[in-house]
């Protein structure tokens, strides 16, 4: 279940006071039962309001340029360094822009 955001907090807990102040100072009741009554309906009509409120569309994770977090079948730049005994090793491209990004995770 998604945590509620800010505005359902504050429009579901401002439909509470208001509800529950208006339904007290319009029917003038002095019981408990009345009382109880009148905090129970501002309870549900505030978590009616907060529910009904429209969520934010998920904001999409940005893919990563990591060869480990690359799509399946997705190209990986190497570049071919000859070592001293002439063997070809394999050794990941630099990715462009991200030279003066500063990361303890290499």
């Amino acid at each position: 279940m998604p945590r509620p955001t800010a505005a359902q907090l504050v429009y579901g807990s401002a439909t509470v006071v208001c509800t529950t102040l208006a339904l007290l100072l319009l029917s003038g009741t002095e019981s408990g039962i009345g009382v109880a009554i009148a905090a129970t309906t501002g309870l549900a009509l505030g978590l009616l309001v907060a529910v009904r409120l429209p969520q934010p569309a998920p904001q999409p994770r940005p893919a990563a340029d990591h060869p480990r977090t690359a799509p399946a079948g997705a190209p990986t730049r190497t570049h071919h360094l000859p070592d001293a005994f002439g063997a070809q090793e394999r050794v990941p491209a630099a990715r462009p822009g991200r030279q003066d990004e500063h990361s303890l995770r290499r």
